[in-house]
């Protein structure tokens, strides 16, 4: 069996950041503002729970940033979990990351890339799951024959989606004169309660943060990782901030805020305003560029966790496999992907969000405490990074996760206790391996773990 070194470091400082902008920036940006106006209201309070989202991704950011500095190998917040809590708790984390969280992920913006496929080229519902299907399994093979190309296509993706971005902002503030309708009355939310109401808004935009802890999970792969994988955290994620901070002031400058509040194609909606009837298919492509390399990055990165927890005993022993020719973990690549394709039969794109987010969350707040966890077991360790402004900034971070796990079982109950129901299922699959650990212990013999 390969060791982690066989995981060569090839990826630089700006595919680390480009990992986690394109992680991050998928089809959210394009959809989710709609229902969040919907949702708040008003306009200024649409952009600001963007902005205030991005700050605190950014604190979630700095939080992991120390933690992957300290432990700049495979797998990310697995590695920071067992380091911080142990074998159970990382195991839990791993078992719903590959059942619920990476491959949820995966799977919903592959279904949201074939959707939009669909308005251009008239498919069945068969065919979009089947174009889904399809584009999970290309990009893990580019992924299997190399990081290097993997990264390469999370480059240009990356590059192309915020060049479309770039191009929607400025057209939308130079084409459209006067003060845009930021002044607009307020539309009647739709949750009566503000703080149900922001806490939801919230949940959304978070979702369209996610990504900003990409770089950790491939840390092994990165050059000088103590240096780099902090900095490409922050720069990501202050990137992405930018971006939708932007984007959502164009939305309420272009379009009447009830009409931002009630559609359900508000970037298409935009682009026609600004560039007549040629912009709907326009903004289409420039989704499909922004989803594909959204699955890429989340091809990319989520093998890596597999491929740790198997190296530690925790699952499958050929999960910890290493590609001689292409130095990729190979079989983890192909167990995602299997599993991610399963999921796009199964599910549609918003039940497949709406499972995961509570799972992403309840083990961010888990994670953001095992910070202060290890400042206290480990006070001499190397720290190349040290939290900006510790402890206020992970104990926001950590506030935030709590808000959000909370505010899902109050107000997105059904959801948030099937996500809960999903994660628990991996108590009895620890059960099982710790027992099997037990009996090939009482009898001598090193019998190999699975899960």
């Amino acid at each position: 069996m390969a060791d982690e070194r066989s995981l060569k470091p090839t990826l630089g400082l700006l595919s680390a950041t480009l990992l986690i902008v394109g992680s991050s920036i998928g089809s959210g940006i394009f959809r989710l503002p709609s229902s969040m106006a919907a949702q708040v209201g008003t306009p200024w309070l649409l952009v600001g729970v963007w902005v205030l989202c991005g700050l605190l991704s950014l604190a979630g950011a700095l939080t992991f940033a120390e933690m992957g500095a300290m432990f700049p190998r495979a797998g990310g917040q697995y590695v920071f979990l067992r380091q911080a809590y142990g074998d159970r708790v990382a195991f839990l984390y791993g078992w719903t990351f590959f059942w619920v969280i990476q491959t949820g992920i995966i799977a919903a913006v592959a279904t949201a890339f074939a959707g939009f496929f669909a308005v251009l080229v008239p498919l069945s519902g068969l065919q979009v799951k089947l174009v889904a299907m399809g584009v999970i399994a290309l990009l893990s093979a580019v992924n299997y024959v190399g990081v290097k190309y993997g990264g390469l296509v999370s480059n240009v993706f990356t590059g192309l989606k915020l060049i479309a971005l770039a191009a929607l902002v400025v057209a939308g503030f130079v084409l459209v004169k006067g003060a845009g309708n930021y002044a607009m009355p307020v539309v009647s939310p739709s949750t009566p309660n503000v703080v149900g109401a922001v806490g939801l808004a919230m949940a959304a935009a978070f979702f369209a943060y996610d990504g900003w802890n990409q770089s950790a999970f491939v840390a092994s792969e990165i050059k000088e990782p103590q240096r780099n994988v902090p900095l490409s955290m922050l720069l990501g994620t202050l990137g992405v901030m930018l971006v939708y901070v932007l984007a959502n002031l164009v939305y309420v400058h272009v379009l009447p805020f009830d009409q931002v509040s009630h559609t359900a194609t508000l970037a298409s909606d935009v682009a026609k305003v600004l560039f007549g009837p040629v912009g709907a298919t326009l903004i289409t492509i420039a989704v499909l560029v922004s989803t594909f390399g959204t699955v890429n990055a989340y091809v990319l990165s989520g093998p890596r966790v597999y491929y740790a927890m198997a190296k530690d005993g925790l699952s499958y022993p050929g999960l910890a496999g290493v590609s001689r020719r292409f130095s990729t973990p190979d079989f983890a690549i192909l167990v995602q992907a299997e599993w991610a394709m399963l999921l796009v039969l199964t599910g549609s794109y918003d039940s497949l969000v709406n499972f995961s987010v509570l799972g992403i969350w309840l083990f961010y707040g888990v994670a953001g405490v095992g910070l202060f966890l290890l400042r206290r077991r480990m006070p001499h360790a190397e720290r190349p990074y040290r939290t900006t402004l510790y402890p206020v900034v992970p104990i926001l971070f950590i506030a935030t996760s709590l808000f959000i796990v909370v505010n899902g079982l109050l107000n997105d109950t059904r959801n948030a206790l099937i996500g809960l129901g999903l994660i628990l299922t991996g108590v009895p699959a620890l059960a099982f391996l710790e027992w099997r650990k037990r009996r090939a212990a009482s009898v001598g013999v090193e019998e190999p773990a699975s899960a």
